[in-house]
């Protein structure tokens, strides 16, 4: 316990899935807890979770693809907690469904690169930006980027290009860092197919949800889907002082996916 005591955090997407579970771990390790998400009814239901456990922290209803949103939030943080050392960028989306690369439209496109990777973008040069005020400056930023970010897949164009964007675009930012000496390290996190809301629409897609769910066990080498606590360990540990030697790298926790 208290792994990250005494520290400073964000975490976008935090209303659901895989933001809500690493919100949830960085609070039980000690750390305050900044929610962000469009979806306040479950945010601040997150938030309750998380105070009745004994943690401590704040919901910020924040659309992540508006730059005056970010900064107006880094304000608000600045005056509650006086910094920042840690944010997990979690908010993300998927297509509805599979399209072939001449029927993919703009419209579709911008939407998942917008808040895929757009939103990642702005999140990181306002998180950074605060952590540089913070002192002592210590700052983590975990992007979470997926699998599908390292290898591509059918019909998923524009969500592959959003999830490789985050991956190469934090290799430059954890690079900028390193060589200003700027004290922030910035890592991502690949998922693979992690037992989430998100996914359990995929699933309910099947005219029987139970073989959906055979077929998805069936994709991981290690026989069964991820569960959102899986990518919260990972995060705790980027976050943590246990991993600063660790920047410019990803940590896939996909149950082998991408080993095959």
């Amino acid at each position: 316990m208290g792994r990250v005591a005494g520290k400073i955090a964000l975490v976008s997407g935090a209303a659901g899935g895989i933001g809500s579970a690493c919100a949830r771990k960085l609070a039980a390790e000690g750390a305050s807890v900044v929610l962000v998400d469009v979806n306040e009814d479950m945010g601040e239901e997150v938030l309750a979770q998380i105070k009745s456990e004994g943690g401590t922290g704040y919901y910020a209803n924040l659309d992540v693809t508006n730059e005056d949103s970010w900064a107006s939030l880094m304000d608000k943080i600045q005056d509650l907690y006086g910094g920042l050392n840690i944010a997990v960028n979690c908010a993300g989306v998927s297509v509805k469904q599979l399209s072939f690369p001449t029927e993919t439209t703009m419209e579709e496109w911008q939407h998942i690169t917008g808040i895929n990777l757009d939103g990642i973008f702005l999140a990181t040069k306002n998180e950074l930006a605060l952590m540089m005020k913070t002192n002592p400056v210590n700052g983590s930023i975990i992007n979470i980027s997926s699998v599908l970010g390292i290898v591509g897949q059918a019909g998923l164009g524009s969500y592959n290009a959003s999830k490789g964007g985050v991956r190469v675009y934090s290799k430059s930012v954890a690079l900028s860092c390193a060589q200003e000496k700027v004290n922030v390290r910035v890592n991502t996190i690949h998922p693979g197919f992690i037992r989430t809301p998100l996914l359990e629409q995929s699933i309910n897609r099947f005219d029987d949800p139970q073989e959906g769910r055979r077929v998805y066990d069936a994709l991981q080498p290690i026989g069964r889907l991820g569960e959102p606590e899986d990518i919260a360990f990972g995060a705790l540990y980027l976050a943590s002082d246990e991993s600063s030697f660790v920047t410019g790298s990803e940590l896939v926790i996909d149950g082998g996916f991408i080993a095959k």
